[in-house]
């Protein structure tokens, strides 16, 4: 049986605050103790916060190409300058809509960069960027909460992403350590003995959409969710394993 819990009173994270310090109180206050095959989710905001990646409009000056695409799209073009430079290519734009690929290499709007749940300034504009290396991250996490807590589980760093043909965004991984991002399950038979011949799973984006569902896209106040009863085979995976090379991408 697979059981998701949010971690209670998880603060407002600000640049530098520690997020296993966090993450140990959270599994303290949810009177929960860590076990092999536990999997814990955390928001993208957080890591982005505590990782200092907000930054103030005000600081950037939009290049000329910058200021030629947001007339286009209808965006300030200093968040244009922020999106360009977050990103290794334009795949689709039109007016409020930028998409782009981003130097992670997955296809998103905005390159991530979010104004939601990021405290504003009258006087100043704050946007926040993705983690600079969220399977780094992710990574990092896992083994200090191995070296603090002496159980190995799998750390999913989840963002909220559209999807081409789908109305919504979905929770999808951007970090991950621990765990198989992608499940490969060709070779094995189904309930019919049919052998599967291209089924693989996209085992940490559905975690990470699992997880969404209890943090919410508003003030839940919720960035952390702890799952159990996951069985998952033996596989150390990363977020860059589930992005689809470009040469076989037909909608970048």
């Amino acid at each position: 049986m697979l059981i998701l819990t949010p971690l209670p009173h998880i603060p407002h994270v600000q640049a530098g605050d520690d997020l296993l310090s966090l993450v140990l109180a959270g599994l303290a206050t949810a009177d929960l103790r860590l076990q092999a095959g536990d999997v814990l989710v955390l928001a993208q905001k957080i890591v982005s916060k505590a990782e200092g990646r907000l930054v103030n409009l005000e600081s950037i000056t939009p290049s000329a190409r910058a200021q030629a695409v947001a007339a286009e799209v209808d965006k300030d073009p200093r968040l244009v300058e922020l999106i360009l430079s977050e990103s290794t290519a334009v795949s689709r734009h039109g007016k409020g809509v930028l998409v782009v690929r981003h130097r992670l290499g997955f296809v998103s709007a905005n390159a991530g960069i979010d104004r939601s749940n990021v405290q504003q300034d009258p006087a100043q504009e704050w946007v926040l960027l993705l983690p600079e290396d969220p399977d780094q991250s992710a990574a990092d996490l896992r083994q200090r909460l191995f070296e603090a807590t002496g159980t190995a589980v799998g750390i999913v760093i989840t963002d909220s992403h559209g999807r081409p043909f789908r109305q919504g965004t979905v929770g999808v991984a951007i970090g991950v350590a621990g765990i198989p991002a992608l499940w490969d399950r060709r070779g094995e038979t189904d309930l019919y003995g049919y052998t599967l011949r291209h089924t693989t799973v996209g085992t940490a984006d559905e975690i990470a959409s699992a997880a969404s569902l209890l943090m919410g896209q508003a003030a839940e106040a919720t960035p952390i969710v702890h799952l159990r009863g996951l069985c998952l085979p033996p596989q150390n995976g990363r977020a860059a394993d589930l992005i689809r090379p470009a040469e076989q991408d037909l909608y970048a």
